[in-house]
């Protein structure tokens, strides 16, 4: 068993948990022998390369103890892209706090880092095991059945269309439509979260737009139309990475960030929101809105679910005891466990780091219709144990009075 310290980063986006997920790999480490000392990154791997590393025994226990249900990314994050030329300087750091056990909380890229950085560590004499705690809200991390911030930002979407597909039914004589766009580049499983809204007499969302599916303008107006004419007003959920059948982004974003990957909504000074309601007002002559709510999504503690932060906690501690027990360049995973028809549980288990960076996990065939404009009951037989039970609010029969 290794004996030094600890290091622990976040990258990329926030979660409403990514805190409570750095509370569970620093609350572990400090319980155990061999790790005599707990460092964290400050703004990801730039802390790192730039000399920048946070002593938690510095930190107040109770500030760290309130980290659980923090919003943002407490030590700061980064979307640094590691470079050859980076690695020489990265473990000089590295031997010099003494560092044999990394831990960064992320998705792909940072999954890549961790993987690159334990294995030039090792060939440059340099002993360390690395483990990886899965983040996004975007759920496109391979090999797990779901990651943690997935439920609350699902829950976020679910909630927000709920509500606005509440006012849009009421305003119908006034805004005919409402577009609701929602982060993830290439999987639509937020749109998808959406769908969790209906019931109890309320039946937005009407069309819903994945990633995964070409987006053909004529079928999107036809799909509209109809839902208009049958409901009186149209609620649409798109993914803000829709593109057409030639892989042009909806949005006509042509900003690209560091990884080469095009920047949607804001980032990218538009958004696919604002394009379907060109295309929509343009075709119809309709009034109505579009909403592009960006970040919040990713931290909204307001609406963050214990399932969640539990669960982040959780892997945060089980990348911990991984560590102890000499597994490294891994990912922990969460599977379900039990018959379908069991209440939800989950287990954990890992994926080599590598197959996490070199793969994405867009939404399957079976959890999309036929027509690509909606959800499937296998998708809601999925979602619905995460997202949690939705408020149900009263809606008028309204039926015509007589004199």
């Amino acid at each position: 068993m290794l004996a030094g310290n600890a290091l622990i980063g976040q990258s990329g986006g926030p979660t409403s948990v990514i805190n409570t997920s750095l509370l569970g790999v620093l609350e572990t480490a400090r319980k155990s022998k061999p790790i005599q000392r707990v460092f964290g990154m400050r703004f990801g791997i730039e802390g790192v390369l730039g000399d920048h590393l946070v002593d938690f025994s510095n930190e107040d226990a109770a500030v760290l103890k309130g980290l659980r249900g923090t919003p943002g990314s407490a030590l700061g994050s980064s979307r640094l892209k590691l470079k050859d030329e980076h690695f020489p300087a990265v473990l000089k750091q590295l031997k010099k706090y003494n560092i044999r056990y990394y831990f960064m909380i992320g998705g792909n890229d940072t999954m890549d880092t961790i993987h690159r950085v334990v294995k030039y560590a090792g060939e440059n004499g340099h002993e360390m095991i690395g483990v990886g705690v899965p983040k996004t809200v975007d759920n496109d991390l391979f090999g797990t059945d779901h990651t943690p911030g997935f439920p609350s930002a699902a829950r976020y979407v679910a909630m927000s269309v709920l509500q606005g597909g509440l006012l849009a039914k009421d305003m119908q004589r006034v805004d005919q439509f409402v577009v609701f766009q929602t982060v993830g580049r290439s999987a639509g499983w937020l749109p998808a979260a959406a769908a969790c809204a209906r019931g109890n007499g309320l039946t937005a969302p009407h069309v819903i737009l994945f990633p995964e599916r070409p987006f053909v303008r004529d079928a999107f107006l036809n799909v509209v139309k109809k839902a208009q004419e049958k409901h009186g007003f149209v609620s649409i959920v798109c993914g803000e990475g829709i593109r057409d059948a030639n892989g042009q982004p909806v949005s006509a974003s042509q900003t690209r960030d560091k990884f080469n990957n095009v920047e949607f909504g804001a980032m990218g000074g538009t958004s696919a929101a604002m394009m379907l309601h060109r295309m929509i007002s343009d075709e119809f002559g309709w009034r109505g809105e579009f909403q592009v709510t960006e970040s919040l999504q990713m931290c909204a503690a307001d609406r963050g679910l214990k399932l969640d932060l539990d669960e982040a906690y959780a892997c945060g501690k089980e990348a911990v005891r991984l560590a102890l027990a000499g597994t490294s360049g891994v990912m922990v995973t969460m599977q379900r466990v039990g018959k379908k028809t069991d209440p939800y549980q989950i287990g954990f288990g890992t994926i080599p780091l590598g197959e996490v960076a070199n793969h994405e996990r867009p939404m399957p065939d079976n959890f999309i219709s036929k027509d690509g404009f909606d959800v499937t009951k296998a998708f809601l037989d999925y979602a619905k144990p995460l997202v949690g039970e939705l408020p149900t609010y009263s809606v008028l029969a309204a039926k015509k009075a007589k004199a």
